[in-house]
């Protein structure tokens, strides 16, 4: 095994984690807001940190990335400071865990399992957590409440880690095709009849479902493509915006072609 370089700063960073430590202690019995905090009073916060740090990253902005980091660690020192308050584990036990954890899913590394390269890796972790939780389902482990475009991914990592995925990115893209043309077909957008809602929304489902699909195949994250997306556009959709307020236009009273005449502008925007 390839022993990593001397980390020449790790005294302070061990350090820097005991300075949280020592702070969450002293918060925890001074502070009237800290104090009165659970482990579900704290949870959508959580949440929020999560999500700021997926901005941060997604932006490039290595600055806030470090600001989002070090809120979501006092996150993680909070909750195991108040499981400790309960007698049930302390930040010690979490932090071994994950460790035993990443030794025993690494037998390529701690073992003497072969995998030389990261599809063997995935293929092997995901068979090692099937027998570990117990599930009934190689599926059982993803998580219900997951945004369902992230859902989509897991889904489909996680069959292909036992092989149950399609060989090549042509057969792929045939099936997006395929779902296209099915929806295409059952509602077209140029005829006037009443559709059936749900039929509709479970012919999109699967058509989105095949795009994620593709999506790996091609190595795209499809949650980050669509959020560069939306990024985007708010972007030009507020460069529109502010442009035509300077040329004294209300964006309500304007026609759809002056205002794509200020978007054809706001695409040259880097």
């Amino acid at each position: 095994m390839i022993q990593p370089p001397k980390d020449l700063r790790r005294k302070e960073k061990l350090e820097a984690f005991d300075r949280l430590l020592t702070i969450m202690d002293e918060l925890r019995l001074n502070c009237p807001w800290d104090k009165k905090q659970t482990l579900e009073s704290i949870r959508h916060l959580t949440i929020e940190e999560t999500y700021e740090l997926s901005d941060a990253i997604l932006t490039e902005n290595l600055d806030e990335v470090k600001k989002e980091i070090g809120d979501l660690m006092l996150h993680m020192v909070f909750y195991s400071k108040i499981a400790d308050e309960k007698k049930a584990f302390d930040v010690a036990d979490a932090l071994n865990a994950i460790s035993d954890k990443l030794v025993h899913r690494h037998p390529h590394i701690y073992g003497d399992v072969e995998a030389n390269d990261e599809e063997a890796v995935k293929a092997n972790w995901e068979k090692i957590k099937l027998k570990e939780k117990g599930n009934k389902s190689v599926l059982g482990g993803v998580p219900n409440s997951l945004p369902a475009l992230v859902k989509a991914i897991r889904i489909q990592d996680k069959a292909r880690g036992i092989g149950f995925d399609w060989e090549k990115k042509e057969q792929v893209w045939e099936k997006v095709e395929e779902e296209m043309q099915e929806f295409k077909n059952e509602f077209n957008v140029a005829k006037d009849d009443t559709i059936d809602k749900q039929k509709a929304m479970g012919e999109f489902g699967d058509l989105l479902f095949s795009l994620v699909n593709y999506s790996r195949f091609i190595d795209i994250d499809p949650e980050e493509a669509l959020e560069r997306t939306n990024l985007k556009f708010i972007k030009r959709f507020q460069y529109l915006e502010e442009e035509s307020k300077k040329d004294g236009k209300s964006i309500s009273d304007m026609s759809l072609e002056e205002m794509d005449e200020y978007w054809e502008k706001a695409k040259t925007l880097k």
